[in-house]
């Protein structure tokens, strides 16, 4: 995971991603240690000593241990937006911007809120005379939307609704509940005082002409369009919705129109993938399966060129017909990680491709080559690809997102790998969440039945009843 984090705090700033300790070009700033290139010895025991022992079709760089609560976008400089090839923003209605990302600000476009405003229905007037518990006569009575004409003079108070302007000379609003009214004067109750400014918003206390209420980077949503409704847009403009592609691989998967063989199965991965990317705001494109031979891999991988981020699944562990290193290695990737101490997800490779100047500018392709099975598919894009993806699209939003909530029953295991298991949470005010029973990390209605994951410490053994635990939203 902190691979990925300096990745983009690197790709991000538009910074070269610096080579390994021992060669020419290590970036000297502490706070950003280098990220795994290609060895600058050619030697075996060079090529070893960086990535590990060779596996499947090349020499996979060492095991990462993540970060329990990481920070993918930064690393104590702030963050930047990751560039979506070349594609420019856009300008869209309020209707249909809900989940885009904004990318230009939203300024105040005067004084919010423009006029000191009452909070409640009730009488304004001065909070020193109020308090004198003397009855003071009613001159006017302004609603929502009407503007008092005058100042309102000693012994006076108005009627006066929520939302109306307070006028001026007053500087309380009384409550209804809380006066005694005749038919022209109105008096707080004895066993009550008023302070001054109570119940009014002063002009100018949300914001000030030309504040930035709402920085670039937000994904936008109905508190936005409220907002922007306010300040008077029509229409925003927005990061283009980074285009994902997705490349699911193995001689097993079938399209979803084909009858499955009794050693086949139909293809999950794709139409997940799909709703997962399009949720954060990108646009999927969905590749033809690829069967396990070389060839095909290649060809798919060219295909894919075209995108902001190459999402793989399946054919990244280390079996003889796992040849998605392999291909990656022949289309010259360079490989930052591959693989992660997790379960399950443990064979996740995290890696750039180079690209033709034709291609995004000759900017590299990232891709992320995920596991096969349902559920280590589903774990690591949630850790890896969302927060690539949201980089990608100049979202500030903070991902993975993690949760707090209290364990119910029990729960043993080895220690050695952090641990991402299926739960249900009720979401309540003290939230209680339990494991899924599952069947591994291939079973999707396991998976169905859950809406998080349980993240277990890799020291842990064990979790008792009623512990506190973190979740990873989903």
């Amino acid at each position: 995971m902190e691979q990925i984090h300096r990745f983009l705090a690197f790709h991000a700033a538009g910074q070269p991603i610096p080579s390994p300790a021992g060669d020419a070009h290590v970036a000297a700033d502490p706070a950003h240690q280098p990220l795994h290139a290609l060895p600058s010895s050619s030697s075996f025991a060079a090529v070893r000593a960086w990535y590990g022992f060779p596996s499947g079709g090349g020499f996979r760089p060492p095991l990462t241990r993540p970060d329990f609560l990481p920070d993918f976008l930064g690393t104590g400089r702030g963050s930047m937006p990751l560039r979506a090839g070349r594609r420019a923003s856009v300008s869209l209605p309020l209707d249909q911007i809900a989940g885009r990302v904004l990318a230009t600000e939203i300024r105040a476009e005067r004084d919010q809120p423009p006029f000191p405003r009452a909070t409640r229905d009730g009488f304004a007037c001065r909070a020193a005379e109020a308090n004198s518990h003397q009855f003071l006569l009613l001159t006017a009575r302004i609603r929502a939307g009407q503007q008092f004409a005058g100042v309102l003079g000693p012994g006076e108070a108005c009627e006066i609704m929520t939302g109306a302007p307070v006028p001026s000379g007053a500087d309380a609003v009384l409550m209804v509940e809380h006066c005694e009214q005749t038919s022209n004067c109105v008096r707080l109750v004895s066993n009550r005082t008023v302070a001054v400014g109570e119940n009014i918003v002063p002009q100018a206390a949300e914001a000030r002409i030309g504040d930035v209420l709402v920085p670039p980077g937000a994904r936008l949503d109905a508190r936005h369009v409220a907002l922007a409704a306010q300040q008077g847009y029509r229409d925003l403009t927005v990061s283009p919705r980074p285009l994902v592609a997705i490349l699911t691989t193995g001689d097993e998967l079938v399209p979803l129109t084909q009858q499955p063989g009794t050693a086949q199965i139909r293809n999950s991965n794709a139409p997940m993938l799909a709703a997962l990317v399009t949720a954060l705001g990108g646009e999927p494109l969905v590749l033809p399966s690829a069967p396990d031979t070389a060839e095909a891999l290649s060809e798919s991988l060219r295909e894919a060129m075209a995108a902001d981020l190459l999402l793989l699944s399946g054919g990244i562990s280390v079996g003889r017909f796992d040849l998605v290193e392999t291909a990656l290695t022949q289309a010259e990737a360079r490989f930052f990680f591959g693989g992660v101490a997790i379960q399950p997800g443990k064979p996740v490779a995290f890696g750039q491709l180079p690209r033709t100047a034709d291609r995004a500018g000759g900017d590299p392709l990232p891709f992320l080559a995920l596991p096969g099975n349902p559920i280590s598919t589903a774990v690591t894009f949630h850790l890896f690809a969302a927060p690539i993806l949201a980089g990608l699209a100049g979202c500030s939003d903070a991902l993975p997102r993690f949760a707090l909530a209290q364990f119910t029953g029990r729960w043993q295991g080895r220690p050695g790998l952090t641990r991402f298991l299926p739960a249900a949470c009720d979401f309540s005010a003290s939230p209680q969440v339990r494991l899924v029973p599952w069947q591994g990390s291939g079973d999707l209605a396991a998976l169905a039945r859950s809406n998080c994951f349980i993240a277990i410490d890799e020291q842990a053994e064990s979790i008792a009843d009623g512990a506190i635990v973190p979740i990873l939203l989903s």
